[in-house]
């Protein structure tokens, strides 16, 4: 093997040892196999290219088709020839893996389940950096160049986590490093020739010496400073090896640590609720009688783009957790109780579900925090997949009398400064400024936003509503009233925090259906977002505007009933018109009624995870694509139909017409302005009338003049007097659009062609009829000879192509 071959082969492994840190963010090893395929791929088109000679273009030429065939291999997904050769069909669907993994971003943590975007980009970056490592280190014999491409992806975890990481896998990549400039600089001394050592003999070029002993000891030297130094600079000991450090917080979509990713709530919510299938989640047990919901994320923090959330800071979890913030206990009614907790693999998140105010924590490791003010159980080293824990809790209940007696916060109170700021909106301040118009206190103020929220006043629960909570996404959703709790709970968050009242929104699961055997399963369709506001002394109290008639698992609440149904007992559970939604028999506030109308009407019980079996969605698709394409023709007639109509009467009104006279004798209309206007109009009319012809079995002769077609058409289809009158100013119009230098317009040619039309229907057999509606003639005839003219067209550039083929091949036998 010769010096730049061994060279390859030592680019590939740096590259796959340089890869090494992207093991922090993905949970499998799928991406090691991928992406080192498609570096073995590259590295053997390389040496394939120089064994032939090949030049550095060729080279690059080379390993470009092996990374493009390994990525169809791998992703293509049934679009390649034979599997390897991509197609247009292959590009596309590499596109739409690219937005893939920009969802995947979005919507995901670290460390990533094997999720196809993100394995194909990762794929795809490990491939293109072993091209630039190749043609850095072995085409322009520059290996240290080599280190930009490698640091690329050696930096990538760097720029996600903001936790402290392993040494190990950056020790690795600098390793790989290392021996790409070893391994070069040992190649060009082997070139250079030998060393003489008096006897003739070679000396093994590892053979110790002073200067390689020093060289070796200030690599060493420096991958120990290089990963040392980060511990000695207080600025960047929350970006390696530190402990929590501070950033963005969860909410900013595809950046974060391992564990919580920065999830985006909002996004996350969506996406579970819009999920075509169930998934069981998290099941619970309380001896709670009326719980509340649990939560597990909070958005407090608000600008133009909409709620997002703030970084959670707190101590690690133990049996004695700190008051929840702003919440005197000794005031308010309590329940005292305890829950245990089992979260399923579909759940795997840097959070964790619990009621509000836990007092305690057991079954957690040192990696799980609790945040006070938002009352959160968070990590930035772990996720929830698999979590079996159990807390002790504090359920208060307010009454509205006593939340009427909150003081209104001071403006150098941290709450009132930090959490009642909100974009000014003036939609909404105009709707809030008129809601709470002569409330005395803050929770009045508060109820009648939230009585807002109501069917009554037209709003609905619509889950196919488009997400978002940027201030023009609420007014949309105040103007549409059509959304999913998301909305529900970011409009009335953000129309609270207008009234100069503290707000935020938070996430969590409703109570869901009914339990077995104590042990509630929560499904990503009781995922929920609602609305909680501060009140002094009281804390952070919950608003659920969200219509609880659609809502599984709905809890209403003395201080926040369900204003669509007054006479529901606080505290009673409802079932949910959302799609795929289930709910049990009863609830944990006693037993449930069937889900009601918007109008109050009882449906009746549903269950709608029961599941259809396949032949039912195979038969009821095949029956809805039969029916599209028998109505397709009666629907492109009606299409071109109605064009031509509007067509007409939009000429029609581009001038102004004199009429002349409307006689059998004399149907000429002089047109004063827009002659082409005239013209098109004349024309629509007089194609519409042909096609009408053609629909009821009339013969039509292309060569004929108007006048002449009309004639026949007379003869033997209009016995008539109106509608002969009719057919002759269709004539004329036509005839004087084609041939005279002022055509002749008249407003009432559309009607002249229906006028024709129902007398020639009215003439026609029944089957005729029939045939006309549903499969009219007219339309088949035109596709026909579309598709005539594809093919021969088709035909002709092959005929081209194979003719230039030839000549290519055998120039002299092709003339």
């Amino acid at each position: 093997m010769n010096s730049r071959r061994h060279l390859g082969l030592v680019a590939a492994a740096a590259t796959v040892l340089a890869s090494a840190p992207i093991s922090d963010i993905f949970a499998g090893w799928s991406w090691l196999f991928e992406g080192g395929l498609m570096v073995a791929m590259v590295a053997g088109a390389a040496l394939g290219a120089r064994s032939l000679r090949g030049r550095l273009w060729a080279q690059l030429l080379a390993m470009l088709a092996a990374l493009l065939i390994g990525l169809t291999w791998l992703f293509g997904n049934g679009t390649a020839i034979a599997g390897l050769i991509p197609t247009p069909d292959t590009f596309a669907e590499f596109g739409m893996l690219f937005a893939l993994a920009g969802e995947e971003v979005q919507k995901s943590y670290v460390p990533v389940p094997d999720l196809e975007g993100l394995l194909f980009v990762s794929a795809l970056g490990m491939g293109s950096v072993a091209i630039l490592v190749d043609l850095c280190a072995v085409g322009l014999r520059r290996p240290a160049l080599a280190g930009l491409p490698m640091l690329a992806i050696y930096s990538v975890p760097v720029a996600v986590y903001v936790d402290s990481l392993s040494p190990i896998p950056f020790v690795v990549g600098s390793i790989g490093f290392l021996w790409l400039l070893v391994s070069d600089n040992v190649d060009r001394v082997r070139r250079f020739g030998r060393r003489f050592t008096g006897e003739g003999r070679g000396v093994d070029v590892w053979e110790p010496s002073p200067l390689a002993s020093a060289g070796r000891r200030l690599a060493v030297v420096g991958v120990l400073v290089a990963v040392a130094l980060p511990l000695a600079v207080p600025a960047m000991s929350a970006g390696f090896l530190g402990d929590f450090g501070s950033g963005d917080g969860l909410g900013q979509a595809g950046k974060g640590p391992r564990g919580n990713g920065r999830v985006d709530l909002f996004a996350e919510l969506s996406g579970r609720l819009k999920q075509a299938g169930v998934q069981d989640m998290v099941k619970v047990t309380t001896n709670d009688p009326n719980p509340f919901y649990m939560r597990f994320g909070v958005a407090d923090q608000i600008s133009g783009g909409g709620f997002a959330s703030h970084q959670p800071t707190g101590q690690p979890v133990s049996d004695n957790l700190p008051d929840p913030a702003g919440l005197d206990l000794s005031a308010v009614r309590t329940q005292a109780a305890t829950a245990r907790v089992e979260i399923t693999e579909n759940f795997a998140m840097p959070l964790l579900p619990v009621y509000s105010a836990p007092t305690s924590i057991r079954g957690l490791d040192a990696a799980w925090s609790y945040d006070p003010s938002l009352q959160i159980v968070y990590s930035q080293r772990a996720n929830s997949a698999g979590l079996s824990y159990e807390f002790d809790y504090v359920r208060a209940e307010f009454t509205p009398d006593q939340l009427r007696t909150a003081p209104t916060l001071g403006a150098n109170d941290a709450n009132q400064r930090d959490y009642s700021r909100v974009p000014e909106v003036p939609e909404v301040r105009a709707l809030v400024d008129g809601l709470i118009e002569g409330e005395s206190n803050n929770y009045d103020r508060v109820r009648v936003l939230y009585d807002y929220f109501s069917a009554k006043n037209g709003f609905k629960y619509d889950v196919a509503a488009p997400a978002g909570t940027s201030g023009a996404a609420i007014v949309d959703f105040l103007n549409n009233k059509r959304g999913f709790c998301e909305q529900y709970a970011a409009a009335l968050a953000w129309m609270v925090r207008t009234a100069d009242i503290p707000a935020r929104v938070a996430f969590g699961f409703t109570l869901g259906g009914s339990s077995d055997n104590g042990v509630r399963t929560l499904t990503n369709r009781n995922l929920h977002a609602w609305t909680e506001v501060y009140f002094s002394g009281f804390g952070w109290v919950p608003f659920d505007a969200t219509p609880s008639t659609y809502v599984v698992g709905s809890a209403p609440t003395a201080w926040a009933p369900d204003v669509d149904a007054p006479e529901e007992t606080p505290g009673g559970v409802r079932p949910s018109l959302s799609p795929g939604a289930s709910g049990g028999p009863e609830g944990p506030g006693g037993a449930t009624r069937d889900p009601i109308d918007p109008d109050g009407g009882v449906i009746g019980p549903l269950d709608l995870d029961e599941e259809l079996p396949t032949w039912v969605w195979v038969a009821t698709g095949g029956g809805v694509l039969a029916l599209a394409l028998l109505v397709t023709p009666a629907l492109r007639r009606l299409t071109l139909r109605r064009r031509r109509s509007v067509r007409a009467a939009v000429a029609a009104s581009g001038g102004r017409f004199a009429e002349v006279s409307m006689s059998a004798a004399d149907l000429a209309m002089t047109v004063v302005t827009d002659p082409d206007a005239a013209r098109r109009q004349a024309h629509a009319a007089w194609d519409e009338l042909i096609d009408t012809m053609i629909d009821y079995r009339l013969a039509v002769d292309p060569s004929e003049t108007p006048r002449a077609t009309v004639e026949r058409l007379i003869s033997t289809a209009l016995p008539e007097f109106d509608a002969i009158e009719q057919a002759r100013l269709l004539g004329l119009a036509e005839e004087r659009a084609r041939y005279a230098q002022v055509p002749l317009a008249a407003e009432s040619l559309t009607n002249a062609v229906r006028s024709v039309r129902r007398v020639v229907a009215a003439d026609a057999s029944r089957r005729v009829r029939l045939a006309a509606v549903l499969m009219p003639p007219s339309v088949l005839l035109r596709w026909r000879g579309a598709a005539y003219a594809a093919i021969t067209a088709l035909a002709a550039r092959t005929t081209v192509a194979s003719t230039a083929v030839k000549r290519a091949l055998r120039p002299r036998l092709v003339r």
